[in-house]
């Protein structure tokens, strides 16, 4: 069993998909980044908002003379809350890290088809295929296709042209 283990380990595919995780993990830090730290606060002066997540409705009314404006207060105040405000972040969240990644495909694939589409400088383009042979008896050079030789007349092993 240690053996198969080990096989199983040593396989390419599992090793990159691992490759893949961590850096997958790493981008998606990058994308949080710029989500949580770039676009929710610019998000945040659009909507007179400075943070998604404390807007929050009382499930319980807190004591009398407690002013509570976070959930982290309502949270150490022992008040039940619903927060809605974190759902409102977590779903915009969502929806800008799936554009990230959906504009950064398409940029990807662009480039692909791009880089097929232009010729590589110095690289010669691939030589055709010939389009003629050369007889093995008379040594005449025939067409490719021919099933016998015209010069000759010898049968070259070839499809007869239909």
């Amino acid at each position: 069993m240690i053996n198969e283990f080990k096989k199983f380990i040593a396989r390419g595919n599992v090793i990159d998909l691992a490759v893949g995780v961590i850096i997958g993990g790493a981008f998606g830090k990058i994308v949080t980044s710029v989500v949580s730290d770039i676009i929710m606060p610019l998000l945040g002066l659009v909507t007179v908002r400075s943070n998604f997540g404390n807007m929050f409705i009382f499930l319980k009314k807190p004591p009398d003379g407690a002013i509570i404006t976070t959930v982290e207060e309502a949270i150490a105040a022992n008040i039940p809350t619903l927060n809605y405000g974190l759902l409102i972040s977590n779903m915009i969240d969502f929806l800008i890290i799936a554009a990230v990644v959906f504009f950064l495909v398409r940029a990807i694939n662009r480039l692909s088809e791009a880089k097929n589409i232009l010729p590589v400088i110095g690289r010669k383009p691939p030589p055709e295929p010939p389009d003629t042979k050369e007889c093995p008896y008379c040594m005449s050079i025939i067409n490719i296709k021919a099933a016998r030789c015209p010069h000759c007349t010898s049968e070259l092993g070839g499809k007869e042209n239909e």
